[in-house]
């Protein structure tokens, strides 16, 4: 069985930091692009932003660049995407995606053959 479980997500307000993380077990993650996507209510899905299990590739969607900061731990398979200067638009539910392709074919937002997809956790950005 693939799993990818999230976890982090929270009520913060504007302008502080969160830090979500994606534990993937049950495949070999050699290959694939893990990251974040995210949606928000009446807003079509973006991608976040993703990075390569093969080499130090990531990517970032625009309106997170600067901001968003992605990281991996090749020992534990986990991914972890710390979220800074947070905006109310940041607001969303952020699924981690397991992508076999490099993280810059996370800019697609549609499911894609052989992706795998965590539950959702929620992230609400309010004062």
């Amino acid at each position: 069985q693939k799993y990818l479980v999230e976890s982090g997500g929270g009520l913060v307000q504007p302008g502080d930091s969160l830090r979500l993380s994606c534990s993937a077990s049950g495949f070999t993650v050699a290959g694939y692009s893990i990251g974040w996507f995210r949606q928000a209510p009446g807003k079509e899905r973006e991608g976040v932003s993703c990075i390569s299990f093969s080499d130090r590739a990531t990517w970032y969607g625009g309106s997170v660049k600067g901001r968003f900061t992605i990281f991996r731990d090749n020992a534990t398979n986990t991914v972890s995407l710390q979220m800074s200067s947070l905006k109310v638009e940041d607001t969303a539910v952020y699924y981690c995606v397991a992508r076999p392709a490099p993280p810059s074919a996370c800019i697609n937002r549609r499911m894609t053959p052989g992706d795998y997809w965590g539950q959702g956790t929620q992230v609400t950005v309010s004062s």
